[in-house]
């Protein structure tokens, strides 16, 4: 995962900032570049595809004792892994260099403005828009601050975003930009760090502030001024974070849990590696076949095992629709046992966020005796489903502590959809138009999971009102029953409270004898082909006194009388809607948890990987 460093201040920046990448490196990435500034303004720049021995190998006994400095640990989602996509950007002058991380939705349309001038870009990335959006308002004599605001105004999606002028290189501006990328900016003696993530501040200072989205931060070395996006001076707190490695991964968060629900928008962001190509295409990256042994595949089997089995149940949309194969999805315990009918033409994708899972990989070894082509979905870099398959999709959520997967499963889904994309495209079932969609389409959730995010207060009031309930009932049709059960299985793993998720087709044929004042029953309710009878069963519940939460599509307010609670997604396509929807769910599991003081971490009698059967 991309990963942002800054610094300004008497030390030489370089070492610094290199030293900065190095505690991120554990985030994953394809690139890593610098850009350093001495205090004449002269530019330094250096950058390299691979890991971030090659970029210090590179820069060994040239790096200027510059005063302030930026580098960038690259994930590519625009453009393929290369020095030339690789950050730091620079605008055609080479005054402004910026790193970025995150998505800029319209940096097409934005890219032509230059072109038509004339203009050329050195690189295929949504970033090198912003560098020269940045110069382009400094020349028409905008101050730093005022020009970042007026890029960030312009350049829609979710992204953090760090730049240096060069005429002002003592000086730092920093911008956050929806959910999708953290900056935090460490306050030290006669300098200052900006950093993605706490674990490049730590060893240079304890002292730090967090932007929140929509906030902006002018950083020199002996003061930090913080607006908000119109330009409004924020008074930010100083937090001292504790010298505890543990609690200093939590950050500013109570738990792991909600850490790693907050961390979805950059898991999904990182699975949309390969997207957003020119023509667009998806490329997934770990896919070892080719199109001659993808057009012979006659059927797709997924396999997993609790939220892994929930992701393949929707991932199944995905495969039928764009691939056109047939695609099932079973429970990798059951899936061993049932002796089925496997053959070389049957692809198997496993998913497990570890690798190890004892049943998925008895799963594997079945398929691999009957000769199946595999994949897996993985996490783990060398974790044993990585090579038992024949080629892997890794994740790179990074760590997931809790023991409740949230971030890995939104990972799933994303990377289920491009690889479905990806087959689509090989087997030539995919019309190019609905691929072209979906990629745009695919583009913006980050944007829209971060947009989720920010309901979390109303959803604390939510489970304020439904934490001493016993019984929860989850009900969804088409995409919204697998997320069904993943939301009665995230209620029952850390509240313990018993929950049932259903397709709510069956509701009447058995759950619906147990509905009454007592029970709740959240209903997902998304504006797509079944809302008709997913509004009926609401009516049911309803009329036997059943108090229902409607998750609901952005802007539909036709179940605001009849539902005793609605939550309204972030606007999403409709196949997407998925990675949307499991956000409120999660998050009401953990309110509702911590209200009853459960453990959320560590739940009673659960372990993060079941290695036995």
């Amino acid at each position: 995962m991309c990963g942002i460093v800054g610094y300004t201040g008497r030390r030489p920046a370089g070492p610094i900032v290199l030293e900065g990448l190095r505690c991120l490196e554990y985030r994953g990435y394809d690139s890593a570049g610098i850009a350093l500034f001495d205090r004449d303004g002269q530019l330094y720049v250096a950058r390299a595809t691979g890991k971030l021995d090659r970029l210090v190998q590179r820069v060994e006994g040239t790096l200027p004792p510059a005063v302030a400095g930026i580098g960038h640990t690259r994930w590519a989602t625009h453009g393929e892994p290369s020095d030339a996509n690789a950050h730091p950007h620079l605008d055609p002058g080479g005054r402004v260099a910026v790193v970025h991380n995150g998505i800029v939705e319209n940096y097409r349309e934005l890219r032509r403005r230059f072109e038509d001038r004339g203009e050329s870009f050195v690189s295929d990335t949504d970033t090198e828009v912003l560098a020269f959006l940045l110069a382009d308002h400094l020349e028409r004599g905008e101050d730093l601050l005022d020009a970042l605001r007026l890029v960030v105004a312009e350049a829609k999606g979710a992204y953090a975003l760090l730049a240096v002028d060069a005429q002002e290189p003592g000086r730092l501006v920093a911008a956050r930009v929806g959910n999708a990328g953290g900056i935090v900016v460490g306050h030290g003696e006669g300098e200052r760090l900006v950093a993605s993530d706490l674990g490049a501040l730590i060893p240079h200072t304890r002292r730090v502030t967090f932007l929140e989205p929509g906030e902006l931060a002018d950083v020199r070395a002996d003061e930090v001024a913080f607006t908000d996006a119109e330009g409004r001076a924020l008074e930010k707190p100083v937090e001292v974070q504790p010298f505890d490695a543990v609690a200093a991964a939590k950050g500013r968060f109570k738990h792991f849990m909600l850490k790693e629900i907050h961390e979805q928008p950059e898991a999904v962001l990182y699975a949309l590696h390969g997207y957003g190509t020119s023509p667009p295409r998806v490329e997934v990256q770990g896919v070892p076949f080719d199109e001659t042994r993808v057009r012979a595949l006659n059927r797709v089997v997924l396999i997993g095992m609790g939220t892994s089995m929930h992701a393949a149940m929707v991932g199944r949309h995905y495969f039928e629709r764009f691939a056109r194969i047939p695609t099932e999805v079973d429970n990798s315990a059951e899936f061993r046992y049932r002796q089925p009918v496997l053959d070389e033409r049957t692809l198997v994708v496993s998913i497990s966020q570890s690798g190890e899972t004892v049943d998925t990989l008895a799963g594997m070894e079945e398929a691999r005796r009957a000769g199946c082509p595999q994949l897996t979905l993985c996490n783990t870099p060398g974790a044993q489903a990585t090579r038992v398959a024949d080629g892997t999709v890794f994740m790179r959520t990074g760590p997931e502590v809790a023991v409740a997967s949230t971030k890995t499963m939104a990972a799933s889904m994303m990377l289920l959809h491009g690889l479905a994309l990806h087959l689509g495209r090989l087997r030539g079932t995919l019309d190019p138009a609905l691929a072209a969609q979906q990629i745009e389409a695919a583009l913006h959730v980050p944007a829209a999971v971060g947009e989720a995010l920010e309901l979390e207060e109303r959803i604390a009031a939510i489970a304020d009102r439904y934490a001493r309930s016993e019984d929860f009932l989850f009900l969804g049709r088409g995409l919204g029953y697998p997320l069904a059960l993943e939301g009665a299985l995230k209620l029952k793993e850390v509240s313990y409270i018993h929950a049932e998720g259903y397709a709510a087709g069956e509701m009447k044929h058995g759950p619906i004898a147990l509905i009454d004042e007592r029970m709740p029953t959240v209903a997902l309710a998304p504006r797509d082909e079944v809302f008709d009878k997913m509004r009926s069963n609401i009516e049911q519940v309803r009329a036997r006194h059943g108090p229902v939460i409607a998750i609901v599509s952005h802007g539909d307010h036709s179940l605001d009388g009849l539902a005793s609670d609605v939550i309204e997604l972030p606007e999403v396509d409709p196949l997407l809607t998925p990675l949307v929807t499991v956000v409120p769910m999660q998050l009401l599991a953990y309110h509702i948890a911590v209200l009853r003081g459960a453990d959320v971490d560590q739940p009673r009698n659960l372990a993060k990987t079941v290695t036995v059967e």
